[in-house]
C-alpha cells in the first residue's frame, strides 16, 4: 500500500475518534486533550486504546436494572436506611456534607451505631472469623482481591463452616482482582460446601466486554455483612499484609472498622444491589432480615457508594466538599493519588486559608505511573502550605480522611480518577469525635513512620526527573 493510503487512513481514524471525544458530555477538557494526545502520538494504537479504555459503554438497560434493584432495596429497608429529616441533628457545615452525600445514593446519616477501629490486619481477621463463626442467618462477602494465603484460606474455611451449619453464605469476587482465586481449590471447595458464589465484572469473554462495557471497569468494594447486624468497612482485601502477588512492596498497611447498628443495612443494600443484578431470583427480604439492632447512645454514620452506573463525579465532588469544610485540621492518607484539578485546588485553598493540611502517601508505590503522577503535584501542594509525607515501612494502603476531630471517612476509595469514575466503591462517613480522633491517632502513627517531603528537596530535583513526572501526569485525566 502507498504511504498516502496509510496517512489518509490515520487522518480518518483520528478525525472519527476526535469527533466522538468532543461530542461526549461526560469528559473534562483535560481528559479530552489527553485522549487527543494519545491518538496523535501513537497512531492506530491510540484508537485501539480509546476503544478499550476510553468509555464505559453501559447500556441503558444495565443502568436501569441496577437503579431499579437499588431503589427497591431502599424502599423495602426504609426503616433502617435513614431519611433526609435525620440530617436536622447535624450542625453546619456537617449538614451540608451529609446532604450532598445523601444525594449520591439516597442513604442518609442514621443514628445509634457503634464502630470499633481494628488494630491491624491480624486483629481484623480475628474478629471477622469470630463473627462469621457466630453467624445464624447469612454472611455476605465482597472483595476486589482474594488470595489463597493465610487470611484468604481462613476466610474461606470460616464460610465453609458457616454454610455446613445452615447459614446462607453469598460471596462475590472481582473478575480481575481475584482472577487467580476463582481457579483455586478454595473457590471450588466453597462452592462444593454450598457457599453461593459469583464473579462480578467477569473477563471470561473479553471481546464482549470490550464491545459492550470496558475491560478495566472493576468492583473495588470490600464488604462483609453478617446477619445484618455487623459490617466491616475499610481498605483491606482478603489477603495477608505480605501480599504475595506484590510482595516486594509489603507489608500492605490497611485500616478497617467493625460497625454495628442501623447503618449496617445500608452496606447490606450495596451488597444486595451487586448480587441481585446476577441473581434476581433471590428475595429482597432475605437481605434485610433480621432488622439491625440500634445501639444505645450510638454514633451517627452514613454509607456512601460510587460506581460507573452512579452519578458521574459524585465522589470527587464529595471529597471536594469535605476538604472545603475543614476549618483547622485536614489529614488524608491514600495509596493512589491521581487527583483532578478540583481536588488539588481545594487542598491548596484549604492550606492557604490556614488549615493544617496533611497528605500521607506511600514512598514506594506498586504503580510507577501513579507514583510519578503523584509527585508531579508535590511542588504546587508544598508551595501552598500542604504538609506532605511519604510512608516508608511498606505500602500504605489505608484510605482515610479526618476533619477537625469531628468527621471521618474510611473505605475503598482512593484519591484517583479510577475511584472517581470507573470503580464500584464503598465508604462510610462518621460524624463522631471519638472515632474520628481514634482514626486521627492512626494517621499520626503513619506520619511518624514517614519521611516529610520539603519544598527545598523538590526544588532540587533534576530537570529530567521533573520532566518525566510531568509527562506521565499529562495522562492523569485518563489513567
Amino acid at each position: 500500500m502507498p504511504i498516502s493510503f496509510w496517512f489518509f487512513l490515520y487522518i480518518l481514524v483520528l478525525c472519527l475518534f476526535a469527533i466522538r471525544i468532543f461530542i461526549r458530555k461526560d469528559l473534562t477538557p483535560p481528559a479530552r486533550l489527553a485522549w487527543i494526545m494519545v491518538l496523535i502520538t501513537v497512531p492506530y494504537v491510540g484508537g485501539v486504546l480509546y476503544f478499550l479504555f476510553g468509555e464505559a459503554r453501559f447500556g441503558k438497560k444495565v443502568q436501569q436494572k441496577r437503579k431499579d434493584i437499588f431503589e427497591a432495596m431502599v424502599k423495602v429497608g426504609s426503616d433502617w436506611t435513614g431519611n433526609l429529616k435525620r440530617i436536622d441533628s447535624l450542625k453546619a457545615p456537617h449538614d451540608l456534607i451529609a446532604g450532598y452525600a445523601t444525594s449520591i445514593n439516597g442513604l442518609a446519616p442514621i443514628e445509634k451505631n457503634q464502630a470499633s477501629l481494628m488494630k491491624d490486619s491480624a486483629a481484623t481477621m480475628k474478629h471477622l472469623i469470630r463473627d462469621i463463626d457466630g453467624a445464624k442467618k447469612h454472611v455476605h462477602v465482597l472483595y476486589f482481591i482474594w488470595l489463597s494465603d493465610n487470611n484468604g484460606t481462613a476466610m474461606a474455611e470460616a464460610l465453609i463452616r458457616a454454610s455446613k451449619r445452615g447459614v446462607i453464605c453469598r460471596v462475590m469476587i472481582d473478575g480481575l482482582g481475584s482472577r487467580k482465586f476463582k481457579r483455586s481449590k478454595l473457590w471450588k471447595q466453597m462452592k462444593k460446601a454450598g457457599v453461593k458464589t459469583q464473579v462480578v465484572l467477569s473477563l471470561s469473554n473479553p471481546i464482549k466486554t470490550a464491545l459492550f462495557s470496558r475491560i478495566d471497569l472493576r468492583n473495588h468494594r470490600k464488604i462483609t455483612v453478617i446477619d445484618n447486624q455487623i459490617t466491616y468497612c475499610g481498605s483491606q482485601n482478603c489477603a495477608d499484609p505480605e501480599f504475595q502477588v506484590k510482595a516486594k512492596y509489603a507489608p500492605w498497611v490497611d485500616i478497617m472498622v467493625r460497625v454495628t447498628g442501623p447503618v449496617v443495612a445500608q452496606n447490606q443494600i450495596l451488597f444486595a444491589t451487586d448480587w441481585m443484578y446476577y441473581h434476581p431470583e433471590d428475595s429482597l427480604l432475605d437481605f434485610l432480615e433480621p432488622a439491625p439492632k440500634a445501639e444505645a447512645n450510638g454514633l451517627l454514620a452514613q454509607i456512601v457508594a460510587d460506581g460507573p452506573t452512579i452519578r458521574r463525579g459524585s465522589t470527587s465532588q464529595l471529597f471536594t466538599a469535605l476538604i472545603t469544610s475543614a476549618k483547622e485540621n485536614l489529614t488524608i492518607s491514600t495509596p493512589y493519588f491521581v487527583p483532578n484539578t478540583e481536588i488539588v485546588s481545594s487542598l491548596m485553598a484549604a492550606a492557604h486559608r490556614g488549615v493544617s493540611v496533611n497528605l500521607i502517601l506511600p514512598a514506594r508505590n506498586d504503580s510507577w505511573v501513579v507514583g510519578a503522577t503523584s509527585r508531579s503535584h508535590y511542588h504546587s501542594l508544598l508551595e501552598s502550605g500542604v504538609q506532605l509525607y511519604e510512608y516508608t515501612p511498606g505500602l500504605l494502603h489505608a484510605k482515610t480522611l479526618t476533619i477537625d476531630g469531628e468527621i471521618a471517612l474510611i473505605g475503598s476509595s482512593n484519591l484517583d480518577i479510577r475511584s472517581f469514575d470507573l470503580n464500584y466503591e464503598n465508604n462510610i462517613l462518621f460524624y463522631d469525635a471519638t472515632l474520628t480522633n481514634s482514626i486521627y491517632k492512626r494517621q499520626k502513627q503513619y506520619i511518624s513512620d514517614s519521611n516529610k517531603i520539603l519544598l527545598t528537596t523538590v526544588d532540587h530535583w533534576s530537570k529530567p526527573r521533573r520532566i518525566w513526572y510531568n509527562i506521565v501526569a499529562t495522562m492523569g485525566p485518563i489513567l
